[in-house]
């Protein structure tokens, strides 16, 4: 079956194939990966109807443009860009039919950094450890491990048969760029670190570098001090989060592309439900870290999912029925995220609304 593929015409900075990730192999030696913004690409794929399983593309910064090689439907999430389809302007979090031929551009990210592409049916390449997700350090996953280039095409899945454009979910995940007090559950080495060095760590502001990448975030602020002045430890395992020390006193913040242990004192662990928001945060943003217990950490994630599974996948254009001839079509027009959309006969579009003054 020809499900279709997508073209991409010009990668951008850096477009990635990624899932939820590659779980179940990091006494291997072998990294996650996955999305960093997990909220995003969940949600995108649950607008164009696929399973939480499939893959889509990472976009950083922006720059990405792509050709649809088949009518499909898709849904753009995460990162504000200045994205057209043929043109027309896109909003963000809503499903839309792109034709055969279609265009779709992103520009560079406004607010956050990482955009999320998903299309029904997903990005079908190969599994490697039962993961789609490209780790480019390992060279695994996605297209021959790399990030993506100019020419690759992608074929696309077999997508439900109930996806269908026009849907959107109001459903926030406390994104707020501007004000980032990170939650950190202490431990598992915060015994090696003096009352100051914790102190230090909960009260201060750290400013993100641009040595951070997808492995992890690099900051600058404060030093943290250590009981002993030694930041070394046994190497023993990390995981998504972990708030790492080196001997420079300056933390790291591991994220998906993390390697699977380290040598350096633990004094946190970033809070499951804060995550996706570090997959957001550029070099120069400033952000602190605020403790709570395990049993808050587990309470926030609860409550985020308990307010995401109540949160329904609606319409976002309400059609009304026209007769022309005894032929029945139905349209509406709406707006979303800034940009209008008109859906005919239930395949919803981006449109190009322009006031005309006829002349007198």
């Amino acid at each position: 079956m020809n499900n279709g593929s997508i073209r991409i015409v010009d990668p951008g900075p850096l477009t990635l194939i990624q899932d939820q990730g590659r779980a179940g192999f990091q006494s291997l030696g072998v990294s996650v990966s996955g999305a960093v913004d997990i909220d995003s690409m969940l949600l995108g794929n649950r607008l164009v109807g696929n399973s939480s399983d499939r893959a889509g593309l990472e976009v950083m910064i922006g720059g990405l443009s792509l050709e649809f090689n088949k009518q499909t439907i898709f849904a753009l999430t995460g990162a504000n860009t200045y994205a057209t389809l043929d043109g027309v302007l896109l909003g963000t979090n809503v499903s839309y039919v792109a034709h055969t031929g279609s265009l779709l551009e992103l520009g560079m990210a406004t607010d956050g950094l990482r955009s999320y592409i998903s299309i029904a049916g997903g990005i079908d390449v190969p599994k490697t450890l039962g993961s789609r997700s490209t780790h480019v350090a390992s060279q695994i996953g996605g297209v021959m491990g790399r990030k993506l280039e100019s020419g690759d095409v992608l074929n696309l899945g077999e997508s439900d048969k109930f996806a269908r454009s026009g849907l959107s979910q109001n459903f926030t995940t406390d994104l707020n760029l501007t004000s980032l007090a990170i939650r950190v559950v202490l431990g598992p080495q915060d015994n090696l670190f003096s009352d100051i060095g914790i102190h230090t760590f909960l009260e201060s502001e750290y400013t993100i570098t641009e040595q951070s990448n997808r492995q992890g975030l690099r900051l600058d602020g404060p030093v943290i001090e250590s009981k002993s002045g030694v930041y070394d430890i046994i190497s023993d395992a990390v995981v998504n989060g972990s708030v790492q020390i080196p001997g420079d006193g300056m933390p790291i913040v591991l994220l998906a592309d993390r390697q699977t242990t380290g040598g350096y004192a633990k004094i946190a662990t970033v809070a499951s439900v804060d995550l996706p928001i570090l997959g957001q945060v550029k070099p120069g943003m400033e952000l602190s870290f605020v403790s709570i217990s395990v049993e808050e950490a587990q309470d926030a994630l609860n409550q985020k999912m308990k307010l995401l599974a109540g949160t329904p996948i609606v319409d976002v254009v309400e059609d009304t029925a026209f007769f022309v001839n005894g032929s029945q079509t139905n349209i509406g027009v709406s707006e979303n995220d800034g940009a209008e959309l008109v859906s005919i006969d239930g395949a919803v579009y981006p449109v190009s609304v322009e006031e005309i003054h006829p002349a007198i």
